[in-house]
């Protein structure tokens, strides 16, 4: 690699979009980012005006473009999942992005599970049949809005909606494809039960291309907007959470990518399809011989903010590090004190939006920072469950590669070694998906010969090992945490009864889940 060709990876979040520019020897050259809001006009809601995420994505680029001395050799993009916009037969929204973070499907979600079939499909499409899919919301337009159902000509997500603006042409990538409930992972093509369930046809979705598929250029007007050439090749790019674990060097079996930003993710790349036998994870496409099998929990970093607010207000509007001293305090276990962190429902491994956070073994004795303390440990054992299913589908784990806001802590770091029961390892910071972006690019323009270098590129700043005493006490306590969730769901079936209309769930960081 002579390290000189240049390559966009443009990452399409649910709060911004980041454009990169990296040469081929990983360097990064320039970025810029460009926010947008997450809309939430009623509880459960969570959609986005898709122009205005258009807008963001050629501001981006432009801005990088304005800032490089070296002409661009193509753009590939990353894209936050399951977000779902309707189309129609003009390529004019009729709905807003309804983005991962929206629950109005929960109860579409939730029914889908109990059937018999629920596990089969999620078997064979790699996607957990949860209100954050494409396919339980397909359901929700159906029953709620079924005029508007009827009307949508095509049904797509924020990135396809994105390239047909920059491009002219509507087609999906199989990593998007497989995140949407709707695919069947083995054989690459839409699923007809799926179909059938979300009332619609083959017809009315995307062509399906690979993740390296590579589109001609720019529409002209867009290619002015963003300085490029209007001949720049522009590669479709995956979903974000594969093109995370690229970005981190987590390319190779039994390398596990972790990151805690808001929410959290766990996921490790494998050669061939395919969920544990209980559907505790999703298996999503990067390209045809890599998979990420894993799963993303809904609250990581949201936790901690969330202590400091109501268990510790006076300490004021940045009260992390304080916080994370205040748990440092506490024993490991915090003194058989367990919190179930639900605070925005939960995902992984369980998949479903009924839990609700609770404390259990709650003592006179306990204090704020057992609290603070048990709040990082339960987001911490939960990644663990997660970990317990990624093996469970049949998958080893040598390594774990972790990234994300949590890692500025020394605390939290150990408590995660601690409750895996493994070294972690923190690479230098890259930017996760767009990284990955890039690289995928490079290797479908032929600028590099495997997305494999990512292994070679990505330098380790740190590793933390688990204390064997620490991590004893974790183990030992892990069943009783998972046995918590099962003994505690007809009470949170009665709550959700008792008081609907749960707040969406909280936008990612980078790297997402």
């Amino acid at each position: 690699m002579g390290g000189t060709a240049v390559v966009l990876g443009v990452d399409i979040g649910t709060t911004s979009t980041k454009a990169v520019a990296y040469d081929t020897g990983g360097r990064q050259l320039a970025a810029h980012s460009i926010g947008y809001p997450l809309d939430e006009p009623q509880p459960g809601y969570a959609q986005q005006d898709p122009q205005r995420i258009v807008d963001a994505v050629i501001g981006a680029i432009r801005a990088v473009v304005e800032r490089l001395h070296a002409p661009v050799a193509g753009l590939c993009f990353s894209t936050a999942m399951h977000s779902l916009i309707g189309l129609d037969a003009d390529g004019t929204p009729l709905t807003p992005s309804v983005t991962w973070a929206d629950s109005r499907a929960s109860a579409q979600a939730e029914r889908l599970r109990a059937v018999p079939s629920g596990l089969a499909l999620h078997r064979r499409t790699g996607t957990p049949i949860h209100p954050m899919a494409p396919l339980p919301k397909l359901v929700w337009f159906a029953e709620q809005e079924p005029k508007l159902h009827e009307r949508v000509a095509h049904w797509v997500g924020i990135k396809d909606y994105v390239l047909l603006r920059l491009t002219g042409t509507l087609v999906t990538d199989h990593s998007v494809a497989s995140a949407t409930g709707l695919l069947d992972i083995h054989r690459l093509a839409w699923d007809a039960e799926a179909l059938r369930i979300a009332g619609i046809t083959a017809q009315r979705l995307p062509r399906l291309v690979p993740t390296t598929h590579v589109l001609p250029g720019l529409r002209a007007p867009v290619a002015r907007a963003a300085g490029l050439p209007a001949d720049t090749p522009i590669v479709l790019g995956a979903g974000d959470g594969p093109l995370a674990n690229l970005g981190l060097g987590a390319v190779r079996p039994g390398v596990v990518a972790c990151s805690i930003g808001t929410s959290g993710a766990m996921r490790v790349m494998v050669e061939h399809p395919g969920v544990d036998p209980l559907g505790g994870v999703f298996c999503y496409a990067l390209t045809t011989d890599r998979w990420v099998v894993g799963g993303a929990i809904n609250n990581g970093g949201i936790v901690l903010q969330w202590a400091g607010e109501a268990l510790a207000p006076e300490l004021g509007a940045h009260p992390e590090e304080e916080l994370l001293d205040l748990a440092a305090r506490a024993p490991v276990g915090s003194g058989g004190l367990i919190m179930l962190p639900y605070l925005l429902s939960e995902r992984a491994p369980h998949w479903s939006a009924l839990p609700r956070g609770a404390y259990v073994g709650l003592t006179h004795g306990h204090r704020r920072e057992h609290l603070v303390r048990a709040a990082l440990e339960g987001v911490c054992q939960q990644l663990a469950l997660v970990l317990a299913s990624v093996r469970a589908a049949g998958n080893e784990v040598r390594e774990i590669r972790a990234s994300g806001g949590f890692a500025r802590s020394p605390l939290w770091r150990q408590i995660l070694a601690d409750a895996l029961g493994l070294p972690v390892r923190f690479p230098a910071g890259h930017e996760g998906s767009s990284f990955g972006a890039a690289l995928l690019g490079m290797q479908a323009l032929g600028l590099i010969e495997s997305i494999e270098v990512a292994a070679d590129l990505v330098r380790i700043d740190e590793t933390v090992r688990p204390d064997p005493a620490a991590a004893a006490t974790y183990a030992a306590l892990l069943p009783l945490f998972s046995e918590l969730y099962d003994a505690l769901v007809p009470t949170f079936a009665s709550l959700r009864r008792l008081a609907p209309g749960l707040p969406p769930e909280p936008p990612p960081t980078a790297p997402p889940p």
